[in-house]
């Protein structure tokens, strides 16, 4: 039955007004009859419940500091100022307060709030039992501490076992069986890093990863840490997985340096953004704590600005007219004073001995000076003058057996403005031997310009090279005791470096400059040139720890082609060339010294020859293994192939009903045999290198 307009009309008009009836009535919420809640509050609202303000909240932000300087309200500024800088480099300090007495006088103990607890524990961690000073010793403690002391047991109870956490091995590159060295590879800036280890026939990629660092990389004086450079600081990585073992933030950082027994590390940051005062920081490595921080020097001073002592209980910078010397583990300075020393230029501290060696320029009617200082006593132990001195430079023998000042002296001295300028220039070299009785000084004088000069790290020869660029030669001295040092050997040759093994003895000359890369590899014993050889456009040349072997890199710092390094025997025979695009550094793991005497070392010198037979079979297994190794892979790559072909015959013989079929039934396979067997056959022989031997007939 069809619908009319109106009956629309109304329905959806009576729909309308039972649904305004049926919103204007109220809904009823209210349980049933016998209706159990069994829900919890913490499963309906547990997020909520979570946010819920605790009467505790912030009780972990507050530390309690106590030990401090008792002051009047006069001095309250100046003791916030400082509780501020000490206290604000863990976190934002959010509340602070300073309890006082009826006098006014604060009360010894302050209460400081951080913006969280992590801040808080870390200042807690770091500044506990820390001096500020020779009277006051911070005792710094959580506020959430007191109730926890309150609550002890009055029944001990022992604490649950701790699961053993394995400290990774810092020293595993020692415990090589066959002692091989390690070496370090930059590609490119920041570009990657590679760990080799010099082991043969070949030697063995140990860790390469890309972007290790932003800009280069360094081994740590006893070859424990690498050393990485990032934006946010350095980093430092170690273990047989070289997993990072501490950081340190300090944005920017361009240098640092290590102190000797690695318990210290100095970073410097030109453009850090922790202020002016934090451009120059001490960390202790093992906790990677903040010891101390710097200013930045007045003006311009090479790198590295502290120098320490070979224990690491003394560092020592060079200012203006005076010598500040430091001392760990309080890092103040030493007996509360620096050192006023007038027109000093220079010092360096003994490999060996806790004693340093300065130079004071001459001033009008005084002569300049050279001056051995012991420390911590300060006592000076040798001095001597010097006249017409234009500039010193001090060279400590690695041994620290003798000490050599290289002086430049003048015969005119013409003033022009403010400049000085020297005529007649001629060298002494000064030699102090420092185990001697009032240590005596003996001089050698040479009037040639002067290029290079090193020690020979484990003996008691010094060689020089000196002379015009047309006229170099290279001097090889002897130091005696109770007379003045010997000439051993004068060698003609276009060298202005010399590179001594760091075992002594042997020696290589070289030729730096944009035409140069001339090698002579000397035996310094009977003088003999073992090898003269070339690497064109080298840039560094470095000595492995056991002197055994040579390295000399071309960087692409410095030129763009022909980039890579070459490893050469102490004999001065090419190992291995290695041409790498972007090559950047090169750097032999460091070696700690030696755990035996000097007798016992002798006594392995000497009795040498009955070690021999033992090295030799070593060696003769290693070339045995080495071409084992070839054979096996040659006979792997021969059965390959013959599976190889096996399965082709296989498929071929499968083939044989539809290659006839195609062919009209017409056998070719004979003819294909017989084709085969006619010579066709090529027969190819392949050489490969085994083993070389030299054999030296008399």
């Amino acid at each position: 039955m069809a619908k009319k307009k109106g009956d629309e009309k109304v329905n959806q008009t009576i729909h309308s007004d039972n649904e305004e009836q049926n919103f204007d009535e109220e809904p009823n919420f209210d349980d049933s009859e016998g209706f159990v809640d069994d829900i919890q509050d913490e499963e309906l609202l547990a997020d909520l419940l979570e946010q819920k303000p605790k009467e505790s909240d912030g009780y972990e932000n507050v530390i309690v500091v106590d030990g401090c300087p008792q002051v009047g309200p006069e001095r309250l500024e100046k003791l916030q100022s400082v509780i501020n800088k000490i206290f604000g480099k863990f976190g934002t300090i959010v509340n602070e307060y300073y309890p006082t007495t009826e006098n006014g006088l604060t009360t010894g103990y302050i209460f400081l709030e951080y913006s969280n607890p992590q801040n808080a524990a870390e200042a807690v961690t770091a500044t506990n039992n820390c001096k500020l000073d020779k009277q006051h010793t911070f005792l710094v403690n959580l506020f959430t501490d007191f109730k926890k002391y309150e609550n002890i047991p009055a029944e001990w109870e022992p604490p649950a076992p701790q699961p053993f956490k394995v400290q990774s091995d810092l020293q595993w590159y020692l415990m090589d069986p066959d002692a091989y060295d390690q070496f370090l590879v930059g590609i490119g800036t920041g570009v990657g890093l590679q760990v080799w280890q010099n082991a043969l026939p070949e030697p063995t990629l140990l860790q390469e990863r890309p972007n290790w660092t932003e800009t280069y990389a360094v081994w740590s004086p006893l070859g424990t840490y690498l050393a990485t450079f990032h934006w946010r600081g350095v980093a430092l990585w170690a273990g047989p997985k070289f997993t990072q073992f501490q950081k340190f933030y300090h944005p920017e950082a361009r240098f640092i340096s290590f102190s000797p027994c690695e318990n210290y590390i100095v970073t410097f940051s030109p453009a850090g953004d922790r202020g002016d005062d934090k451009k120059l920081i001490i960390w202790d490595i093992r906790t990677g704590q903040e010891k101390r921080s710097f200013p930045p020097p007045d003006e311009y001073v090479t790198w590295p600005i502290f120098r320490w002592s070979k224990d690491d209980r003394f560092f020592a910078r060079l200012g203006t007219d005076v010598l500040s010397v430091y001392e760990t583990p309080g890092f103040g300075l030493l007996d509360k004073k620096s050192i006023k020393i007038p027109g000093i230029r220079d010092f360096c501290w003994s490999p060996t001995d806790n004693v340093l060696a300065y130079w004071v320029a001459e001033e009008k009617d005084v002569p300049a000076r050279v001056t051995l200082l012991e420390i911590p006593n300060r006592a000076e132990t040798r001095s001597k003058n010097l006249f017409s001195v234009a500039d010193c430079k001090i060279h400590w023998q690695k041994s620290g057996d003798y000490l050599c000042v290289k002086v430049d002296r003048y015969s005119k001295l013409k003033k022009d403005k403010n400049e000085l300028k020297y005529s007649g220039m001629y060298y002494n070299f000064e030699i102090f031997h420092m185990r001697e009785k009032e240590v005596p000084v003996d001089s050698v004088e040479i009037k040639e310009p002067i290029q290079a000069f090193a020690w020979e790290p484990v003996g008691s020869k010094f060689a020089i090279i000196h002379g015009d660029q047309a006229n170099v030669q290279v001097s090889f001295y002897q130091v005696n005791t109770g007379q003045a040092p010997t000439l051993l050997k004068k060698l003609a040759g276009s060298f202005n470096h010399v590179f001594w093994s760091p075992q002594g003895q042997f020696v290589v000359l070289a030729n730096f400059g944009l035409t140069g890369g001339a090698l002579e590899f000397l035996d310094t014993n009977d003088f003999t040139i073992m090898n003269v050889a070339d690497h064109y456009q080298m840039s560094g040349i470095e000595w492995d720890p056991t002197g055994r072997y040579v390295v000399t890199g071309v960087s692409s710092l410095k030129c763009k082609m022909d980039c890579g390094y070459y490893i050469w025997s102490f004999q001065g025979k090419i190992l291995r060339r290695v041409m790498k695009e972007g090559f950047a550094q090169f750097h032999w793991r460091p070696r700690p010294p030696t755990l035996l005497s000097e007798k016992q070392q002798k006594d392995i010198k000497k009795n040498l020859k009955k070690y021999y037979p033992q090295f030799e079979s070593k060696d003769r297994m290693r070339s045995t293994k080495a071409s084992k190794e070839l054979v096996a892979k040659r006979t792997e790559q021969m059965k390959r192939h013959r599976e190889y072909r096996e399965t082709k015959q296989r498929e071929w013989a499968d083939q044989r009903a539809r290659r006839l079929e195609l062919r009209g039934y017409v056998d070719t396979d004979a003819d294909t045999a017989a084709a085969a067997g006619d010579g066709n056959a090529v027969e190819e022989v392949v050489e490969f290198f085994v083993k070389e031997e030299q054999t030296v007939i008399d």
